[in-house]
């Protein structure tokens, strides 16, 4: 009898606390390395550059390149991962999601360990083993690996724009129709989903939209626990080698609007709309993201940016091509069909889109 068995990584360093920038220098020092590249985004050695360098150096590392930009065309990174000094250990990355990806890549490119040090958690993809970047002009998942490290100062996420805080809550709620589009693809034959990976993608999103969400979105034991969840949903991805367990037609709608619009909006803000969306169709669970999207102000928020219902009207068509190869619930003529006459029927979409 044949028998599979399946080989993971999960970050070494995992850091999530508050004032924990100081300790990145003991973390590296504490994984044996000694020699580091810096990657920041745009802005952030002015807010975070001090405290990082510090602590690096008073752990007697050597910071052999620090650089801040947020240059995502994978044609211009390929030449500038290989620039790296040769003698680099460990590349960190830290800021927002674009140079983490930027900094994923390079690491990756080098056969390097990489730590992931967000400023604001956006969505799931600085806990993650993919990154997205420009290919030829146009937004493009590439194959990386998982961070080796992540460390989450809890003071920094707390007074990030409210917008990426929403935009994380939308992409956590989304691993709730996301796991229900691939059970529905192995029930039909299509697929088959890893019963690990979707045990741990449900626990990181039950964890969060089950708690009483009578409180701000900075209180600081709900951001600890979307932080957890969000890393837990990047590892629940590396369990299933693909994005099945946080990516079903929700995101695909989002990719629909990526496509369509010359300026998306967050990732996460498009996906948190896609999925209160396609609980509907699914009549999956569909109260427990009302609920919770209602009470955290999520759909409020989303109000304010004036997004319009036509756009996501044409995404859900163009869902399906985006992965012709999946079998999810957008794949399905009955449930775009249905799906677009929620956009005018259902009173929260009506309210909150324009």
């Amino acid at each position: 009898m044949k028998t599979t068995t399946s080989r993971i990584s999960i970050p070494t360093i995992l850091n999530v606390g508050r004032g924990n920038l100081a300790d990145v220098g003991a973390a590296v020092r504490k994984s044996g390395f000694s020699n580091a590249v810096l990657c920041f985004g745009s802005g952030m050695v002015q807010l975070f550059g001090e405290s990082i360098t510090d602590s690096l150096q008073k752990a007697n590392i050597n910071i052999l390149r620090l650089f801040e930009q947020d240059n995502n065309q994978i044609e211009y990174l390929a030449g500038f991962a290989y620039g790296i000094p040769a003698h680099t250990q460990v590349i960190i990355g830290v800021g927002g999601g674009r140079v983490l990806d930027m900094a994923k890549y390079i690491s990756f490119v080098n056969n390097l360990p990489f730590i992931s040090i967000p400023t604001s958690v956006s969505n799931d993809g600085f806990s993650s083993s993919g990154c997205s970047l420009l290919v030829g002009g146009r937004r493009r998942s590439v194959p990386a690996k998982m961070p080796y490290g992540i460390i989450v100062d809890i003071n920094v996420i707390k007074n990030s724009p409210e917008g990426l805080i929403y935009s994380g809550i939308g992409d956590l709620v989304s691993k709730i129709t996301a796991v229900y589009d691939w059970e529905y693809e192995e029930q039909n034959n299509k697929g088959m989903v890893n019963d690990f990976a979707v045990m741990i993608a449900k626990k990181s999103v039950n964890s969060v939209v089950r708690m009483d969400i009578q409180l701000n979105i900075r209180d600081e034991f709900f951001l600890n626990e979307l932080v957890d969840s969000l890393i837990m949903s990047g590892i629940a991805m590396e369990i299933a080698g693909n994005s099945a367990p946080a990516s079903g037609s929700e995101h695909l709608i989002s990719h629909g609007l990526d496509s369509l619009l010359e300026k998306p909006y967050l990732h996460g803000i498009q996906v948190g709309v896609a999925t209160y969306l396609m609980s509907k169709v699914q009549d999956h669970r569909a109260a427990r993201v009302t609920k919770f999207l209602v009470e955290t102000g999520f759909f409020r928020y989303v109000k304010s940016l004036q997004i319009q219902a036509a756009d996501f009207e044409k995404a859900i068509d163009i869902a399906p091509t985006i992965k012709p190869d999946r079998y999810t619930y957008i794949h399905q003529e009955d449930s775009r069909a249905f799906a677009k006459r929620l956009l005018k029927e259902d009173p929260i979409l009506a309210d909150t889109l324009i």
